[in-house]
């Protein structure tokens, strides 16, 4: 099985039926214990320090790691990655393009995975068949996620992990089949641990996943996680087929459609505040003045570099948002 990376999420329902291993590149980076060493490599191959880690990260893990193929993603995903895609294929790195188009248009998301099936020569029925099977993993993963934001009975940690890995299985869908329905009979037998404080976390996933456990500190917790839970297709199991699946998956389409949801879930989940995460250097910083003006609560923009756990800084502002919060909530009683 012919190992293929990816820099963001992608329609792997077309990888796995042509018989392929979708393996997520940024998983590899954040997950290592070494991460700088792929942050040097790219460094050393001439990218400059004033560019997004996760670019570099990914970059290094595939130089490092000896992948020959990755799927690189023209439209809806960082502008750098594009340049990326560029540099890996100078390195002999064979590219499969696949875009998310910026018209949002169900008719233009239909080719593109059209075009996709055609590149790897799959049949839709084939390419169904493969999500019919993920869904049944989604689907338990939209359950840990209730037992987060309902029952109280999972961290904000676990929620992140669980929901983040379905972005390629960790490479291995019967294993990760039978590893999530093995979390799912021990949380559900834990006893409630409600918060005081329920937390949403937005923007891409954490390279400090340390904020978690932080947070739980102060008798808070993160019951929502905006970017990780579209990685696990929340509504697969309710549309019809792939292109809509695709469709109605927030990530990559204009904030305002990403806005919709997230006004949603801040009522749904009954949240008291958001913390925003960016990444230096990142376009997506910008989008904190639009969430601050459309979303009526409030709001901390956290920014994330090169180090996975949290500075003193980072921390101190953490701390004086949450007590701010409590502070709210004890007003409103």
């Amino acid at each position: 099985m012919k190992k293929i990376g990816l820099t963001t999420t992608v329609p792997i329902e077309v990888l796995i039926a042509a018989g392929h291993k979708p393996i997520d590149l940024n998983n590899i980076f954040v997950t290592s214990k070494d991460y700088l060493k792929y942050i040097d490599i790219a460094e050393k191959d001439g990218f400059s320090k004033s560019l997004c880690a996760w670019i570099k990260g990914i970059y290094g893990v595939c130089i490092e790691n000896g992948i020959k193929e990755i799927v690189g993603v023209m439209e809806g995903d960082c502008s750098n990655t594009k340049a990326l895609i560029e540099v890996l294929a100078l390195k002999g790195v064979k590219i499969y393009p696949f875009s998310f188009p910026h018209s949002h248009k169900i008719e233009d998301v239909k080719k593109e995975i059209e075009k996709f099936m055609n590149i790897f020569g799959v049949e839709y029925d084939e390419v169904e068949k493969v999500r019919q099977r993920l869904n049944k993993s989604r689907n338990i993963a939209r359950k840990i996620d209730e037992l987060t934001y309902i029952d109280n009975k999972v961290t904000g940690f676990e929620n992140h992990l669980y929901q983040v890995s379905l972005s390629d299985f960790n490479g291995d869908v019967e294993k990760f089949e039978f590893d999530i329905a093995n979390v799912l009979n021990t949380v559900r037998g834990r006893k409630e641990n409600p918060k005081s404080i329920r937390l949403g976390y937005i923007g891409v996933p954490p390279m400090t996943a340390d904020i978690y456990d932080f947070v739980e500190q102060f008798d808070a917790r993160f019951v929502y996680n905006e970017v990780q839970r579209e990685f696990a297709f929340p509504r697969a199991s309710e549309i019809d087929n792939i292109f809509e699946q695709y469709y109605y998956y927030t990530y990559p389409y204009d904030i305002k459609f990403r806005l919709i949801e997230l006004k949603k879930q801040i009522q749904e989940r009954k949240l008291d505040g958001i913390v925003h995460y960016t990444q230096a250097f990142c376009y997506r910083a910008i989008e904190d003045i639009v969430l601050k003006e459309e979303l009526n609560i409030p709001i901390l923009n956290i920014e994330g570099d090169k180090i996975n756990t949290l500075d003193a800084r980072t921390k101190l502002r953490i701390e004086a948002f949450l007590d701010m919060l409590s502070d709210i909530k004890g007003g409103l009683r």
